[in-house]
Formats: structure tokens, C-alpha cells, sequence
């Protein structure tokens, strides 16, 4: 857990699911869950549901680049889809072109090689369904910062897409806010989002590669708060 105001890392202890992140909300306590009024994580329902329970007033922030990362599953799942579809109906060159596809509809335009521009074309004039998945993705990455943006909405043509992208994607694209009538505004300026956590699990991971590892999460948990909690840590016994 990490404070956005300081970039000081607060607490960290074993363990990836709901019941390390209730014990954090535990130590927190009841009083300060209720002044939490920005949290910023992944998408894992496993933190999400957590923080409903304890500190149901919160808005959750997540990043456009965790965004795009569920467009991009979504885009896959459809890339598969019409490859299983081809191999039913006994299509195999469409099947043999789609499976050879794969990186490119991943990449982003700008990264493509020669081959891969060929095979996106191919897929433009063969294939309506997965090349319709692919500019959605194209669409929500190259637009998803600007949208999301208080008083922003994705553009109707995003909606009804089905499977494609919208049910894994844009449903998550901007979190819950129940009490959006009674938000200040002066809120929305903190363009709050998960970077500060991800770059103090960088220095976590380079801590362990210094160290060849650790036997158990208690060293490392350690030293973490040696480098990056702030002058006085807790001293484990």
C-alpha cells in the first residue's frame, strides 16, 4: 500500500488475494477507512471487493494501461473465435492466416513490421468481425486518457458491441461513483491513477534481484520499508 500524497510505501505484508487486503483495511481501521476518498488499483476483483466493503465511499481509479490490456484479451478472444470458426467450416489457409496473426493485431499500428501490415490487410479485406475488434482496441487506446476525464463519455459508436470489447473493457474503463451528484469537483484534479504503485513495485523487484532472493517475504518486506516507507520504520524482532 502506498500514500499518492507522500509516494512513501505504508504497509505490505504476504499474500495475493481479498484477505491480505482486509487486513490492510484492519490495521487502517474503521475511523480512517471512512476518510478514504481516492483509491487507485488494478481491475483484480480480488482488491475490488475488498475495498467496497471497507471504504464504500471511495472512488477507484484505474489505469488506461490496464484498460487497454482487457481490450486487448477481449481482442484475442475474438481473434480465437473466428479462427475456431474457420476450422469448423474446413477453412484452414483463413485459419492458418489468422493463427499466424496474432502479434499483429497486438501490436500497435506504429509497431508493426512489413509482414504484419500485410497480414492486418488481409484481415481488413477478409475478415469484418475481427478487424472491427482490432480498431475498437486501436480506438480505446488511443482515446481512453482523453475520455476519461471528468464530464467525458466514450462515444455512442463503442456501445452495442457485444462480446467484442465492450463487456470486458468499457464497463471498467471508469469506475462506480454513486455519489457522483455530491462529488467536489476539486477531486477530479488529482488525475490520480496506479503509476506510483507500479513504480514502487519496480524498486521491490530490483530490492530482490540485489538480494539473489529471499527465503521468505519477511526480509524483503523488511528492507522495502527500510527504502522506501520513510525514515523509521518498524524493526521486525
Amino acid at each position: 500500500m502506498v500514500d499518492h500524497h507522500t509516494g512513501r510505501l505504508v504497509w505490505a505484508a504476504p499474500g495475493r488475494d481479498s484477505k491480505t487486503v482486509l487486513a490492510f483495511f484492519d490495521a487502517l481501521g474503521q475511523e480512517r477507512c471512512k476518510q478514504l476518498e481516492l483509491i487507485s488499483a488494478d481491475m483484480a476483483a480480488w482488491i475490488a471487493a475488498p475495498i467496497t466493503e471497507r471504504a464504500p465511499q471511495a472512488e477507484r481509479r484505474v489505469d488506461p494501461f490496464h484498460v487497454v490490456m482487457l481490450a486487448t484479451g477481449a481482442l484475442d478472444q475474438v481473434r480465437r473465435e473466428v479462427w475456431n470458426d474457420a476450422r469448423r467450416q474446413g477453412n484452414m489457409q483463413l485459419a492458418r492466416d489468422l493463427k499466424g496473426a496474432r502479434f499483429a493485431v497486438w501490436k500497435n499500428p506504429e509497431n508493426l513490421t512489413d509482414r504484419q501490415r500485410s497480414k492486418m490487410s488481409m484481415i481488413q479485406k477478409t475478415n469484418a468481425r475481427l478487424y472491427r475488434a482490432y480498431l475498437l482496441k486501436e480506438q480505446l487506446r488511443q482515446n481512453l486518457p482523453r475520455w476519461l476525464r471528468p464530464g467525458r463519455e466514450a462515444p455512442g459508436r463503442l456501445a452495442g458491441v457485444g462480446p467484442t470489447i465492450q463487456a470486458a473493457v468499457v464497463r471498467e474503463a471508469r469506475p462506480h461513483d454513486h455519489r457522483a451528484a455530491r462529488r467536489d469537483p476539486r477531486r477530479d484534479q488529482h488525475g490520480l491513477s496506479n503509476a506510483r504503485i507500479e513504480q514502487i513495485n519496480t524498486q521491490i523487484r530490483l530490492i530482490a534481484r540485489r538480494a539473489f532472493g529471499f527465503r521468505s517475504p519477511a526480509p524483503l518486506i523488511a528492507l522495502a520499508m527500510l527504502k522506501l516507507a520513510g525514515p523509521c520504520p518498524p524493526v521486525p524482532q
